[in-house]
């Protein structure tokens, strides 16, 4: 793309102006005040972007990006390389997968030692002993271990959702 320096910005800059504000008069005869207005506020804008110097900068921003979509659509590299981006998410993914499938060992439990027993680390507390069966009150009787699913209807059951 070409560079525009200043002496080429500042005429292309007053002439979309002019043209601008001679459509915005057309518009204000034919629309009315409104869209003359509007006109008038879209028209003072290239003006006014050269003398802030925000121009050049929107210029350079358009030129770069059209510079790099070019070189995303045409280079063969881009694509080499998106195609293994691609490649290892489908990896990390069918990685999490099989993580999630691999069976786990069952984990060895010690022997709870009763209270008051040496260990190697002591006596065990008396919060360790095994609890005995309490024996079940008259006015209700012992309910089965609730399952997850019981647990899930309760949340549920709680906020209204039947």
């Amino acid at each position: 793309m070409p560079d525009f320096n200043d002496l080429t910005l500042l005429p292309f800059c007053v002439g979309l102006t002019l043209l601008g504000l001679i459509g915005s008069w057309f518009a204000w005869r034919r629309r009315g005040i409104a869209a003359g207005t509007r006109g008038v506020a879209w028209s003072l804008l290239p003006v006014s972007l050269y003398l802030t110097g925000l121009l050049e900068l929107v210029w350079d921003v358009v030129r770069s990006s059209v510079s790099w979509v070019t070189h995303l659509i045409f280079s063969p590299t881009v694509w080499a390389g998106a195609a293994l981006f691609g490649v290892s998410v489908v990896l990390y993914v069918v990685s999490g997968v099989a993580r999630g499938r691999t069976p786990k060992a069952p984990k060895e439990k010690k022997p709870a030692s009763p209270a008051g027993e040496l260990t190697a680390t002591g006596p065990a507390p008396a919060s360790a002993a095994p609890a005995k069966a309490a024996k079940p009150s008259k006015g209700k009787a012992k309910q089965p271990e609730s399952s997850e699913f019981d647990e899930i209807e309760d949340i549920l059951k709680r906020h209204g959702i039947n």
